[in-house]
């Protein structure tokens, strides 16, 4: 089961390559991944259907009980068989659809092989958790088929629209997942089935959202407007996708859930009563339409509702009915749009209204149609008759009560659009059509030579619905010992109001076929009727979907705008208040609730008068910012602050916190101090008394507050402190440092969440400053030549020396000579030159000390930052570019590899995620050494660190520099002996 998954990821990867080597020959060899898989679930046929199944697990995070579980039974290998099966004739179709020059034909391969491989898993997953991962996959991966041609308005839209719909059922599904799980206590799907957790409110709200995305996902009315907009996509795609794998995706969970959940409030009234409704309003609307693909697409959607019925309908016949259907629907339907798509590309339309005499020219594609067709209105001796037969049996003699009843006339009623649609189609691509005005028949639709090959894949599957007719009875085993797992007091079989329901072609004269002969007469005399009946149609039709679409994303964007701007409105002060004010209301009220203060214990405020002094002088500071109006000196005050509480970490025995404290804090103000130059050096707003006595309160309140939380935590202490065990953890590895271990060992998945959180963080911050990317090396800049107007690429170097003539004389910074006189200092210069080497090296001894000494990856990648600062303090721009040639997203993205890598790692080398891991070695002269997979996390953090550091340098300092030197026409400056440089070009960023 796993090489057949890793097969089509695989196959999809190198599906470019293969189709830029091979042109559309390369869908052969991507063809095997579905077909191999199809042969397979046959080889296991007999075995699923004596109730056998093959498991494959690995623990994927034991603690969580979350398994990476793999299981084929009777109705996974059913639907395996037709995901691989339908999936290879669709690929091999493709070889012959395509041309070779087809626009993005790669991408189109690659995502078609990718979606199989999703479809794949979805059916074989036994964890819900991995369900929903595959089931997701498959949503992403439809967006781009059915995007495929993204230049056209339509397709992006269809694209979007059936994206947002399933994904946001998608997501409700993952809450109704996460429930159930937690009700059960296991997230394996065949537990949940055999010992399903007992009834209560949580498990009800947890099947509703399940129905959710299930009912989303298979297109059940109200979803279902997404399907018909999908059917702007290649006709493959609608031949895989919307007839045999995607929309397949709900069907498929509502017929392995329900006999856990389908005596449990909501499923079936919702089931029963969307299924029979999407069913009613799906055929009638294909009745009307004129584009052949819309035509099946809505003539899909009623299937899908005919199928929610039966698999939802929690009896063990209409299941087996039901899972006959999907196999049959999934035969037939994917075999007519698959003969859309050949009448299209050879006769260059889908408007049944255009289309006359196509039957003559393509007889062998009007007999597959015919078949197909047949298969879908049920007639015999198709497997259609076999499996609508089932569904009306099943119906007829349930259990008896006022629901089979309805579900029985719904049924009826939607089989006889079912025929009539079915002949509708037929005479619309293939029938000679009489003149719309006038007497006489339209001449015969022009038609193009068909490539060879295009008609084979539906031609089989054609002939598949027509051989397992005859043949029904093969596949009840398989399909019974799926309905068999449904128990008796859903099913009534206790009761004795039904016997188990066996497959076959015939069942002799009964209630069933007569309802059958009614419907195949009832829905040929519809379409006879189809032009009386025209405008009670069109007075019956719901508006389009479209329309309905387009009508509330409208409506979205007029409630955000109206929302953004009554509380997005660009003041700082606001948010902070809002934020705080959230804060505060929220903490009052659960202190107000929880009441923790009777138990108190008044805390030690401080262990020396030290540490109080320097509280004090914390307090100090923070009280004078209220009282500067300079930007310059609120900043420096501010660092105090930050400082001192830096010092009452040393103080404390903390020197991790206290250097990491110190060198955040010396980033920041220097982060500051590089935003205050485009900002007033005075604080010049003004604001009212009133304004001012509310923020003055607020403020108060939120200092209280989070005083008093501070008090609250120490005085309300119940257990023994943490840190003797943690030292005692640390000291059984060997290690001293307590912080630096349990940040890269202890807490490493928080470590890695959190680093992931701030390269977003500053990698969309300082894009929003300035737009500009992030690829290419970074010390290269473009200016354009004012006379040759050409694009020139130099390097920083090259660009000064340009500007200024001959390379100027070396001195102690490489780029020192393009700073204006007044911008220059000689002793800076040279304490940058001297200390940049050795506070590198340091931070490198800060990143592998950390094992036993103060460091850490965090601490001494802003260590290695602040030498970067210095460089680009004491030399500009240039010489940032100089000192660090590598760009900031590489170092990002580096840091973030590392640290993925390794948590990686320790799942292959050992058994779980991040497992730590030491290598003991020896070196001819240096001797014994160890290299610990903690100290390779911890490399990641640094490189993300100083990445971080980098980019805001880069972004709040150089990109500044360059804005104002264009702003105020400066060029770097010039050796005094060389003449003025012409006339430069434009720095452009």
């Amino acid at each position: 089961m796993l090489s057949l998954l890793l097969l089509h990821f695989a196959l999809a990867v190198c599906a470019k390559p293969l189709v830029d080597r091979l042109g559309r020959k390369a869908f052969l060899v991507l063809a095997v991944a579905p077909a191999a898989t199809a042969g397979w679930a046959l080889s296991r046929w007999d075995a699923a259907a004596g109730g056998g199944t093959d498991d494959w697990t690995w623990a994927w995070i034991p603690d969580e009980h979350l398994d990476v579980a793999l299981r084929l039974d009777a109705l996974s290998c059913l639907m395996t068989v037709l995901v691989g099966a339908v999936g290879a004739l669709v690929l091999l179709y493709c070889a012959a659809y395509f041309g070779d020059r087809e626009p993005r034909l790669g991408r189109f391969a690659g995502a078609f092989t990718a979606f199989a491989g999703s479809m794949l898993g979805l059916v074989l997953a036994d964890d819900l958790i991995l369900l929903y991962v595959f089931w997701e996959l498959t949503t992403v991966f439809s967006w781009l088929l059915i995007g495929q041609d993204s230049e056209r308005r339509a397709n992006r839209r269809s694209a979007l629209q059936a994206l947002l719909v399933t994904t946001l059922g998608g997501l409700s599904m993952l809450v109704g997942f996460v429930m159930l799980g937690e009700a059960a206590n296991s997230f394996r799907i065949s537990e949940i089935v055999d010992r399903p957790p007992e009834p209560g409110i949580a498990v009800s709200v947890a099947v509703g959202l399940v129905l959710l995305g299930a009912l989303s996902k298979s297109a059940i009315w109200p979803f279902s407007l997404w399907l018909p907009s999908a059917m702007t996509a290649p006709s493959p795609v609608s031949a895989y996708l919307h007839a045999a794998a995607m929309v397949k995706a709900g069907v498929y969970l509502l017929a392995r859930l329900a006999p856990a959940f389908a005596d449990t409030e909501p499923w079936r009234p919702v089931v029963l009563v969307l299924g029979s409704a999407t069913m009613l309003l799906g055929g009638w609307r294909a009745l009307r339409l004129t584009d052949l693909k819309l035509l099946l697409a809505h003539g899909t959607v009623s299937q899908l509702g005919f199928l929610a019925v039966l698999t939802g309908a929690g009896q063990r016949n209409t299941a087996l009915a039901g899972v006959a259907v999907l196999g049959a629907h999934a035969l037939f339907k994917s075999c007519l749009f698959l003969v859309t798509g050949i009448v299209e590309k050879a006769a260059h339309s889908r408007d049944l209204r255009r289309l006359s005499g196509v039957g003559r020219s393509l007889p062998g594609v009007c007999a597959v149609a015919v078949l197909a067709a047949a298969s879908m209105a049920g007639l015999p001796p198709l497997i259609g008759f076999a499996a609508k037969e089932a569904a009306f049996e099943s119906l007829l003699h349930g259990t008896g009560g006022a629901a089979d009843r309805w579900a029985l006339a719904a049924v009826v009623a939607g089989s006889v659009l079912t025929a009539a649609y079915s002949l509708r189609f037929l005479w619309g691509a293939f029938a000679r059509k009489h003149r719309t005005h006038g007497p006489g028949l339209l001449p015969d639709t022009p038609v193009d030579a068909l490539p060879s090959g295009l008609s084979a894949a539906p031609a089989l599957l054609a002939a598949a619905g027509l051989l397992l007719g005859p043949a029904a009875g093969l596949t009840d085993p398989l399909l019974a010992a799926y309905a068999d797992t449904f128990p008796g007091d859903l099913t009534g079989a206790l009761a004795g109001a039904e016997k188990p329901y066996h497959l076959a072609l015939w069942h002799g004269i009964g209630p069933a076929l007569l309802l059958s002969v009614l419907t195949w007469a009832a829905g040929a005399l519809l379409f006879a009727l189809r032009r009386p009946l025209l405008p009670v149609m069109h007075r019956l039709a719901w508006p389009r979907a479209e329309r309905a679409f387009r009508s509330s994303l409208l409506t979205l964007e007029r409630v955000s705008l109206q929302l953004t701007g009554a509380v997005q409105r660009g003041s700082l002060s606001f948010y902070l208040g809002i934020a705080l004010v959230v804060l505060t209301g929220a903490q009052i009220a659960v202190l107000a609730t929880e009441r923790p203060w009777p138990e108190l214990r008044v805390p030690r405020l401080w262990d020396s008068a030290l540490q109080g002094v320097t509280a004090l002088a914390v307090v100090a500071g923070a009280l004078l910012c209220l009282f500067v109006r300079q930007r310059m000196k609120a900043v420096v005050l501010v660092g105090l602050t930050g400082y001192g509480a830096g010092g009452l970490f040393v103080l404390q025995g903390a020197p991790d916190l206290a250097l990491t404290q110190f060198a955040v804090e010396t980033v920041s103000i220097v982060v500051f101090v590089l935003v205050l130059r485009r900002l007033p050096a005075r604080f010049t707003e003004t604001f009212s008394h009133r304004r001012r006595a509310v923020q003055g309160l607020l403020a108060v309140c939120t200092g209280v507050l989070a005083a008093g939380l501070t008090w609250f935590a120490a005085a309300a202490r119940q257990s023994e402190p943490s840190g003797p065990h943690l030292v005692h953890a640390t000291a059984e590895e060997g290690v001293k440092n307590v912080v630096a271990t349990t940040l890269v060992d202890l807490r490493a998945w928080d470590t890695l969440g959190e680093c992931a959180v701030l390269a977003v963080a500053a990698v969309g911050v300082t894009s929003l400053i300035f737009l500009r990317r992030r690829v290419g090396t970074p010390g290269v800049v473009a200016r354009r030549q004012s006379d040759a107007k050409a694009l020139v690429w130099a390097t920083p170097s090259e660009e000064w020396q340009q500007a200024s003539g001959d390379a100027p004389e070396r001195t102690w910074l490489a780029a020192g000579g393009t700073l204006s006189p007044e911008r220059r200092s000689v002793v800076f210069e040279v304490i940058a030159r001297l200390t940049f080497h050795p506070v590198l090296v340091l931070s490198l001894y800060l990143l592998f000390c950390a094992e036993s000494y103060p460091g850490g990856g965090f601490s001494a990648g802003l260590v290695a930052g602040l030498a970067l600062v210095v460089r680009y303090l004491a030399g500009g721009r240039f010489e940032l570019a100089e000192a660090a040639p590598l760009d900031a997203g590489t170092l990002l993205g580096a840091g973030l590899l590392v640290m993925t890598g390794t948590a990686l790692g320790g799942m292959v080398y050992g058994s779980d995620v991040l497992e730590n891991g030491v290598y003991h070695g020896e070196l001819p002269l240096l001797g014994p050494f160890h290299i610990a997979s903690s100290v390779v996390f911890d490399t990641g953090i640094y490189l993300l660190v100083l990445g971080v550091v980098l980019d805001i340098t880069r972004s709040l300092g150089a990109q500044i520099d360059r804005r104002l030197e264009r702003g105020a026409g400066a060029r770097p400056a010039r050796p005094p002996a060389q003449e003025p440089p012409g006339p430069a070009g434009e720095v452009t960023p």
